[in-house]
């Protein structure tokens, strides 16, 4: 999957979104009619162009600088004021379309269309965009202070590729997934196939690449199979360079040939009646037809050969699988605790200091499982022996913590990354969510719905399009059926839809600001836990809320 297609800021789809509706032909008939400035519109247009130019670049450094971060909110703030009075004209649109059809019939539509424009005024229209093209030019004036370049192409989060080195000492709680999954690599016949393909399923950094690291240096593995090869296929597939690599693994030796046809040639006449194992970690591909040129030589390996396929995607395990995929669950609260002690305490004694081991603990909940999670936490404070150092960490989400190293998590960064576009502001929308809150597919499509987060389809309807972008997300692993009914986000994930969102999503269960009230888009609250309402002053300040949700008391938004 090529990251310049489905990458981009989560602030461009907001921008092409402001493009269309601009562009509507409602909109331009009704500016024509009221003589409104085109002029002023098109300046708005150029500036959100010139905005849009640098936010590739913008997105990316967020995550070291957060001056950077500062200036995408107060961007993303300008443009949703933008979009606010792009409404407002479309709003206003409707109201003389209507109007004009008919007179009689309208007058209880009109009654249910709200607008700020009751008696519509080309001044204060033309004011308000006044007012914020200045605040562009403000903002864009600071690219060159934040060192924001044009054009750069969109590209993934650097990753050191994968090996299928692993220290062993190293891995906690795996014994019986490793074993589940030797129990299919030594048997000669799974399910009746020649060749096996096992994916192992799961979200970002819950340990897929560990376990097939486990698994693909047992010595039962090295006893069992005649060739083996390990492959980091990661985001970019490329069938020439997997089966190069796969070549030069299994013969140890360079390969010069160029040529699909001959490298897949040779492949073929190495693997003969040769028992192999093959790992591709990391597969992000969902073109069946690549998978399927890619395989083809591996057809003629000896009945029993195995191939075990690591991803984040259902979607992918379900295109190359021939047996059941493998999901590999979170790991133990205890075996969390031994990774962490092994990483955060290095040489230092965690019963000598029971003040650290107590907050240990709490960083150790807070990671739910993922031992990804776990390992950068412990990393952050290795040999750190200042209890207020840990205090900072436990207090601050993990996402803040951890982006003083650019690590913020890079696996589950990376989900959020590839989505498409328009999945990403779907995706953000869905921090206004409390943690371990169950909802369904069919609420969250009409939230969705509500806020205009749908593209269009000419041969779908809107609930049709929601249903697939839900599905996408659960294939991915954002979205987690939930073991009693519906649907929740793992916190981690949680804390990414938070951190993407930035303050234009606001949950009364935690604490915010004076200014974060007041500039909120989207807020929901806890039906019974509801601050005092002296609290909520500032809300009424709040000219500019698009969602106000009450959540029920039993996680369901059908309460």
């Amino acid at each position: 999957m090529a990251a310049e297609v489905v990458g981009g800021a989560l602030l461009s789809a907001f921008v092409e979104m402001v493009f269309d509706r601009m562009a509507s032909k409602d909109v331009l008939n009704f500016i024509r009619r009221t003589k409104l400035n085109n002029r002023l519109l098109e300046k708005l247009n150029i500036k959100l162009l010139s905005a849009e130019s640098v936010l590739n670049d913008a997105e990316e450094k967020q995550i070291k600088n957060r001056a950077v971060r500062t200036w995408l909110a107060k961007l993303e703030e300008v443009i949703y004021d933008a979009d606010d009075l792009v409404n407002e004209i479309n709003t206003e649109a409707l109201r003389c379309k209507i109007e004009g059809e008919s007179e009689n019939t309208s007058q209880q539509v009109l009654n249910f269309i709200s607008t700020p424009f009751t008696a519509f005024k080309k001044r204060d229209v033309e004011s308000k965009i006044e007012e914020i093209l200045d605040r562009l030019d403000f903002i864009l004036q600071q690219k060159d202070f934040l060192g924001l370049k044009v054009g750069v192409q969109n590209k993934p989060p650097r990753r050191t590729p994968s090996t299928s080195l692993v220290e062993e000492s190293a891995v906690y709680g795996r014994d019986d997934d490793k074993m589940a999954i030797l129990d299919l690599l030594l048997s000669d016949e799974v399910g009746g196939n020649k060749i096996s393909v096992i994916p192992i399923v799961g979200m970002g950094g819950i340990g897929k690449t560990t376990l097939a690291q486990l698994i693909y240096n047992s010595v039962d593995v090295k006893n069992h199979f005649e060739i083996k090869a390990w492959v980091c296929v990661s985001d970019y597939f490329d069938v020439f360079r997997t089966t190069k690599i796969i070549f030069e693994s299994i013969t140890s030796q360079t390969c010069d040939i160029t040529d699909l046809n001959r490298l897949q040639e040779n492949l073929k006449q190495k693997l003969v009646e040769k028992k192999f194992l093959f790992v591709l970690d990391d597969v992000w591909n969902e073109d069946y037809i690549e998978w399927d040129k890619l395989k083809s030589p591996f057809e003629f390996g000896a009945c029993g050969s195995k191939i075990i396929v690591t991803t984040r995607s259902e979607k992918v395990a379900n295109m190359v699988r021939n047996v059941l995929n493998y999901k590999l669950k979170i790991m133990s609260e205890d075996d969390c605790w031994l990774l962490f002690v092994k990483h955060a305490f290095g040489n230092i004694e965690p019963g000598a200091h029971p003040d650290l081991v107590e907050i240990g603990r709490k960083l150790v909940r807070k990671c739910q499982g993922i031992p990804l999670a776990v390992k950068s936490l412990g990393g952050l404070l290795r040999n750190e022996e200042n209890p207020q150092e840990w205090e900072r960490i436990l207090e601050n989400d993990i996402w803040e913590s951890s982006a003083k190293e650019h690590d913020i998590l890079p696996s589950l960064w990376l989900s959020y990354y590839y989505l498409p576009q328009h999945l990403k502001r779907c995706f953000a929308y869905c921090s206004i969510f409390p943690k371990d809150y169950q909802f369904e597919k069919e609420n969250l499509t009409l939230l969705w719905m509500s806020q205009n987060l749908l593209e269009s389809h000419e041969t779908k309807r809107a609930e049709e399009v929601g249903d697939e972008y839900f599905n996408y997300l659960l294939s991915r692993s954002l979205f987690q059926r939930h073991e009693t009914w519906g649907f929740t986000m793992h916190d981690l994930v949680n804390d990414l839809a938070k951190f993407v969102s930035g303050d234009f999503v606001l949950r009364l269960d935690g604490c915010y600001s004076h200014n974060v009230a007041k500039k909120a888009r989207h807020l929901s609250y806890m039906r019974g836990s509801i601050p005092n309402m002296k609290n909520l002053d500032t809300l009424f300040e709040n000219k500019y809320l698009r969602t106000f949700l009450p959540l029920g008391c039993y996680s369901s938004l059908n309460e």
